[in-house]
């Protein structure tokens, strides 16, 4: 074999080798993989069957940490899918029941309504079979003696409070608050207890000459069939007074008072023979849920409900308006809405029954729970009329006189109406949770739709307190600043606003800051309570105050002049510097201060410009409206006149002035003489001065120019006028002028004369 074979031979095995060599390479390294210790960390145990203390500790003991570790991790993963699954599962339940799952309780008892006769008609058969002809006769005979024994002992028991149970006749005057309802209060305790009355002597009539064997059925029909409608007509009685409009709480005519008292029976009635009905079906062989009559009369119910508001649509209206003509659009609104949200509530408290049926937890509505919440949600807007009443007869009287009085009364009124609203709201939100026994600490570990009726029962509530809190600040705040404008004499309806020509007495330091402090707590208000209740809710809250505290930190670095400007201004209120209704001066710009926020000004010129000044670009202010002003009148007479004959015309004005009722409280210091000021080129200039409350100035000054013009008048004294003198040299005989040189001295005192009334008039402010 030649040497170059050789090579070729070699070079074959070498590239040979090198290829099983990387393909067996990622094989060991696969191998080294899998004996590595990381092997074993990797491995999960699993727990033994059954987990006992003792595999437990067996387990553990042959277990590294690192295999505890991924054992740990494994069961928690499982556990949190497991609760995932089982929180959708329960939404999905929930979201069941109440669509398909209520609809089909409907479908169900419309499939069954053919069962419905033949099975009351064998209940009844029953019924007649078990206590025969002579029972049937026995029942009606015993019901009536129990019926006339109770009657009798009402009748005696009405006897002796009959003054109770008659209405005082109607007075002249208008009567209070406790003059109309104490009369009705008393009427329906009597009549309560004379319910009361008969339903024990029945009971004890029963008892006493009723065999045994007929006590449950006499049980069961006496407080449904007697006592309920009674004590529903009574209660209706108590709002509708319908004999005694004088007395009615509710706004309503006669003939619907008497027909809402007729159907408040009735409707009793019937919610009375559903709860009749159902239990004698089980004791006479028909079981519950067998015919659904119970979903029927619920269902009766419920139609009743919302038949009563369609046929009495406007009255219902009528109601919620109460006769009052001052309401406010959103009350106007809630009166005309107020019959479709009765037709609402209606079919709502009807679906949500049939949702718990659904559910299978018939026990929730022993209680009736849904006819609770029909009537007190039904009812709860129409006691806003009651409320407007109460708060006409015990809302504090005005304080002070005025418009800004008046305008605070009827604020402070309709404060007290939002407030009596929100109390209303929470004992009603209150009595309906209690209804379906929603207490959140009872619904903390139900399921998914009983903790989203905790949750939203809390948020609830958090916020008609919160806005309970708001309302009372609001009142408070409102009420303090009423009378603080009222004192400082503020007229809103004035025709010159802020003095007139510029300048005003202004309000007291309190009126000014006041405005400030209420925004500030109506908005701290508003969030905190608004924060509570997403917290309650189950709302995670920390994502909003770090995106708040994110903003705070953009407006501290982008808006520096914007912190200037809080900053300039609290320092300015801190000082006095202005109030509300002052006349000041910034840098040139003058006006009243008609508004003031946290971050500027407002300055309402007296010509009508409002200029908005940021605090921090506020130089110096003048204020021309503080505790005192000075005015100083100039008036020119000719030469020749008697400056001291003016002064004395001058402090007799000034003593007229400072008797006279409409000016002498507005003077400080009463207008007198300051004698001559100068001589000028018409006459003598004489002034006077007085010192008044600020924004009297300017009324005074007109009264006192009408008063000086007829005093001059009187004393023969003329004011100085203005005249053009042309001197012609050489023109000793004025006589003898041609029509030439008369033009001239014309026209030159006419070009005389618009040099003068062209001249630029100094500068001058208030008070000059």
């Amino acid at each position: 074999m030649t040497k170059p074979d050789l090579r070729a031979i070699w070079r074959c095995v070498l590239t040979v080798s090198l290829a099983v060599c990387m393909l067996t390479a990622p094989v060991q390294a696969q191998s080294l993989l899998s004996t590595s210790p990381d092997d074993s960390e990797a491995a999960v145990a699993e727990l033994p069957e059954p987990l006992t203390e003792e595999t437990a500790n067996a387990l553990l003991s042959r277990l590294s940490d690192s295999e505890v570790r991924a054992l740990l991790l494994e069961q928690l993963n499982a556990q949190a899918t497991t609760d995932a699954e089982a929180e959708a599962a329960e939404i999905e339940d929930f979201i069941y029941h109440l669509t398909f799952g209520a609809v089909e309780q409907t479908a169900i008892a419309i499939q069954r309504l053919p069962l419905l006769f033949t099975e009351q008609a064998r209940a009844f058969s029953t019924f007649g079979n078990f206590v025969g002809a002579n029972g049937l006769l026995a029942i009606a005979g015993y019901f009536l003696m129990v019926l006339a024994g109770a009657f009798a002992i009402e009748f005696a028991f009405r006897r002796l409070i009959r003054s109770w149970l008659v209405l005082p006749p109607k007075r002249e005057d208008s009567q209070s608050i406790r003059q109309a309802v104490v009369p009705l209060a008393k009427r329906l305790t009597s009549e309560i207890v004379s319910v009361a009355i008969f339903m024990f002597a029945a009971a004890q009539i029963t008892r006493h000459a009723v065999p045994g064997y007929y006590h449950p059925f006499f049980m069961l029909v006496g407080p449904w069939l007697i006592g309920l409608p009674r004590m529903s007509a009574a209660v209706g009685r108590f709002f509708m007074a319908p004999n005694a409009p004088d007395y009615r709480i509710v706004t309503a005519s006669d003939e619907t008072a008497r027909a809402m008292v007729f159907h408040m029976f009735w409707l009793g009635m019937v919610i009375g023979i559903g709860q009749v009905i159902v239990p004698f079906n089980a004791a006479n062989g028909v079981p519950v849920g067998e015919t659904r009559i119970g979903a029927w009369m619920n269902f009766a119910v419920h139609l009743y409900v919302a038949l009563l508001f369609w046929r009495y649509w406007d009255e219902a209206i009528d109601m919620m308006r109460g006769g009052y003509d001052d309401l406010s659009p959103a009350e106007d609104w809630i009166a005309r809405i107020y019959p479709y949200f009765g037709i609402g509530v209606a079919i709502a408290t009807w679906w949500i029954v049939n949702v718990v049926v659904s559910y299978g937890n018939f026990r929730l509505l022993d209680g009736v729970p849904q006819y609770k919440t029909l009537a007190i949600l039904t009812f709860a807007p129409a006691m806003d009329t009651a409320i407007r009443g109460l708060v006409r007869h015990l809302a504090p009287p005005m304080t002070g006189e005025g418009p800004v009085a008046e305008r605070a009364y009827v604020s402070t009124r309709r404060s007290y109406v939002r407030i009596g609203r929100v109390l209303v709201f929470g004992l009603v939100l209150v009595a309906v949770a209690s209804f379906w026994g929603m207490s959140p600490t009872r619904l903390a570990s139900a399921g998914v739709g009983e903790r989203f009726a905790a949750s939203l029962m809390e948020f609830l509530l958090i916020i008609a307190i919160g806005y309970l809190i708001y309302e009372v600040v609001s009142l408070i705040i409102n009420r303090k600043l009423a009378a603080e404008m009222t004192a400082s004499g503020y007229n809103p309806n004035a025709e010159e606003i802020g003095g007139g020509d510029g300048g005003g007495a202004g309000g007291s330091r309190l009126s000014t800051v006041l405005p400030l402090i209420l925004g500030v707590s109506q908005a701290a208000i508003v969030v905190l309570f608004l924060l509570l209740g997403l917290s309650n809710a189950g709302v995670d809250t920390t994502p909003l105050l770090a995106g708040a505290g994110i903003v705070g930190l953009a407006i501290g670095f982008g808006a520096q002049k914007l912190v200037t400007d809080v900053v300039s201004g609290i320092f300015f209120l801190i000082d006095d510097a202005f109030r509300t209704g002052e006349y000041v001066e910034v840098d040139g710009t003058m006006g009243t201060v008609e508004k003031i926020s946290i971050r500027s000004m407002q300055l309402r010129h007296h010509r009508g410009p409002v200029h908005t000044l940021p605090y921090g670009e506020i130089p110096k202010i003048t204020n021309y409206s503080r505790d005192w002003v000075i005015m100083k009148l100039r008036f020119t007479v000719p030469f020749g006149t008697d400056p001291n004959k003016v002064k004395k015309i001058f402090k007799s004005i000034g003593a007229e002035m400072m008797e006279d009722p409409l000016f002498q409280d507005d003077f400080l210091q009463p207008f007198k003489s300051q004698g001559v000021l100068e001589f000028d080129d018409v006459g003598i200039v004489m002034r006077g001065k007085f010192m008044a409350k600020p924004g009297t100035q300017f009324t005074i000054r007109k009264e006192l120019l009408s008063r000086v013009n007829k005093k001059f008048e009187e004393a023969g004294i003329d004011f100085a006028r203005r005249e053009v003198r042309v001197a012609i040299p050489g023109l000793d005989d004025h006589d003898k002028l041609t029509e030439e040189d008369k033009a001239t001295i014309a026209a030159a005192a006419t070009e005389a004369a618009q040099e003068m009334a062209e001249a630029p008039a100094g500068p001058g402010k208030p008070g000059d």
